[in-house]
């Protein structure tokens, strides 16, 4: 079994999120500095795995991170590709839709981001908050949303077909986590702008939203589009496991340095 293979939730597999350890360090390669050391070296790795995407120029991977709020996205954007050449790396933070969004089918404004062969694309974010959000919070009935789990499950198929490895990861934290970053950012004046008072409303619906993820990520999960669950309460150890699902799908689709199209054989620079 692959070590990303931990956090992957099969096909048909039930979940149960309360059942997930979020402060759970399963796999580490050992203590929090050493951890850190190792998630370094996977740093190096994953810019070298990208640079080969990249040169290829065949194919694409598109990462979907998903959490609820305070869950850490951006700090995993932030320590995960900070090797990568941001030239090959698109990142997308999804917001609520616009008028002219909202004018169009859910997934209109999800697939103009979609990863160019070569590239990476990050959904921070994504189509998901439509049967998130938008079920939670009553923003369409249930005949609305419900269905969208299929158009969501042929849209990815679709991708994975044309050549995109497609990775979605939900950042699995605490009730309690959630509560002591919240507190953090009122503490921390330069941290205000992270924090809204809606963010408490969310936070007054907590089961509803651990299961309407339950339900998303069981029937949207595929073996061409897998779900990972990863807990997040220590950050060390989330870096180190979005890191090794990254290295693990990018060595799986082990792109190559392409020929060059010219003869080079004998070619002298003077």
């Amino acid at each position: 079994m692959a070590a990303a293979d931990r956090w992957r939730i099969r096909p048909g597999s039930p979940l149960t999120l309360a059942e997930v350890d979020t402060r759970g360090a399963d796999g580490a390669p050992g203590d929090k500095d050493e951890t850190i050391e190792a998630t370094s070296l996977l740093t190096i790795r994953l810019a070298e795995l990208q640079e080969r995407l990249w040169a290829e120029g065949r194919r694409s991977l598109l990462l979907v991170l998903q959490a609820l709020d305070a869950g850490g996205k951006d700090g995993t954007v932030k320590h995960v590709f900070r090797g990568v050449n941001p030239a090959g790396v698109q990142i997308t933070s999804f917001k609520a839709p616009s008028e002219a969004e909202r004018a169009h089918d859910f997934l209109w404004r999800v697939h103009a981001r979609t990863p160019a062969r070569g590239e990476i694309a990050v959904f921070n974010r994504s189509h998901y908050e439509d049967v998130l959000v938008a079920r939670v919070t009553g923003l369409v009935p249930e005949e609305v949303w419900r269905p969208r789990y299929d158009a969501i499950w042929a849209w990815e198929n679709h991708l994975a077909t044309e050549g995109t490895e497609i990775v979605k990861i939900f950042l699995h934290i605490s009730r309690d986590e959630q509560a002591e970053r919240f507190r953090e950012r009122l503490d921390d004046p330069t941290k205000h702008w992270k924090f809204r008072l809606a963010d408490l409303v969310v936070r007054d619906r907590w089961d509803d939203y651990q299961r309407a993820y339950t339900e998303a990520i069981e029937r949207t999960t595929t073996d061409q589009a897998p779900w990972y669950v990863v807990p997040a309460d220590r950050k060390w150890y989330r870096n180190w496991a979005v890191s090794t699902i990254l290295v693990d799908r990018l060595e799986r689709l082990d792109p190559q340095y392409p020929e060059s199209p010219d003869d080079l054989t004998g070619i002298e620079i003077t």
